[in-house]
C-alpha cells in the first residue's frame, strides 16, 4: 500500500504538470473553442486512454528499462527538456501563442476526435517522462507490490489530469473570450506560462537520474 506522502507527492507533481501548457492543453482548448464542449470531451476521453496506456506499460516494467540502461533515461530527459523549451519559446517569442488563443480547427468526427486526443497524449514527452522517470521515485519495494503501487499512484495522476483537463474543456471558450477582450492579461498569461515552462525545461535538463 502506498504511503500518504507518496500520494501527496504524485498529486502535487501531477497538478504542476497538467497546469503547465503542453500538447494536451493546447489541443483540448483549441478543439473546445472551435468545435464545442462535446467535441472537447470526446477528445479528452482519448487523452484519458493515453494515460491508461502509459500506466499499464510503466507498471509492467517500463521503469526497469531506465534502471538497466541509464543512457535511455538521459535521452528521454534531454528530449523532453528540449520539447518543453520549444513550447516555452513558442509562447515567449514576439507574436507567440497562448493555449487559449482562439483558433479555427476543421470539424472532426467523434472517432477522429477520440483518436487525435489519444495520439496527442501518447506522443507527449512530458507524460512519457512522468511515468517512466518521475512516478517510480515514489515507489518503495518495502511497501509491497511495486505493480500495485504503480497502479495506485498512476490512478491519482490520471484523476487529477482528467479532472483539470475537463475543467479546461468546459471553460476554454469563456477563458478565450475574456483574454481576447483583455489583451494585457493575455500577454501576462502567455509570459507567465512560458516562463514556468522554460524553468521546468531547465530543471529537467539539469536533473540527475533518480537512484
Amino acid at each position: 500500500m502506498v504511503s500518504t506522502t507518496a500520494i501527496l507527492g504524485v498529486a502535487l507533481l501531477a497538478l504542476g504538470l497538467v497546469l503547465t501548457p503542453g500538447p494536451n492543453m493546447v489541443y483540448l482548448a483549441s478543439r473546445s473553442i472551435s468545435q464545442g464542449r462535446a467535441a472537447g470531451l470526446v477528445s479528452l476521453a482519448g487523452v484519458a486512454l493515453g494515460f491508461l496506456c502509459y500506466l499499464v506499460a510503466a507498471a509492467c516494467g517500463l521503469s526497469a528499462l531506465f534502471a538497466q540502461v541509464p543512457a535511455a533515461y538521459t535521452v528521454v530527459k534531454l528530449a523532453g527538456a528540449a520539447y518543453l523549451a520549444h513550447l516555452a519559446w513558442g509562447m515567449l517569442r514576439p507574436g507567440g501563442a497562448s493555449p487559449f488563443d482562439a483558433r479555427e480547427l476543421a470539424p472532426h468526427s467523434r472517432p477522429r476526435l477520440f483518436t487525435m486526443g489519444l495520439m496527442t497524449n501518447l506522443l507527449n514527452p512530458k507524460i512519457a517522462l512522468l511515468y517512466a522517470a518521475l512516478i517510480p521515485q515514489f515507489i518503495s519495494p518495502a511497501a509491497g507490490s511495486t505493480f500495485t503501487q504503480f497502479v495506485q499512484l498512476g490512478a491519482v495522476q490520471i484523476a487529477i489530469a482528467v479532472g483539470v483537463n475537463g475543467l479546461i474543456v468546459l471553460g476554454a471558450a469563456k477563458v478565450s473570450g475574456y483574454l481576447r477582450e483583455h489583451p494585457r492579461t493575455m500577454r501576462a498569461q502567455r509570459f507567465l506560462s512560458g516562463t514556468v515552462l522554460g524553468a521546468f525545461a531547465a530543471k529537467m535538463a539539469l536533473s540527475h537520474r533518480p537512484a
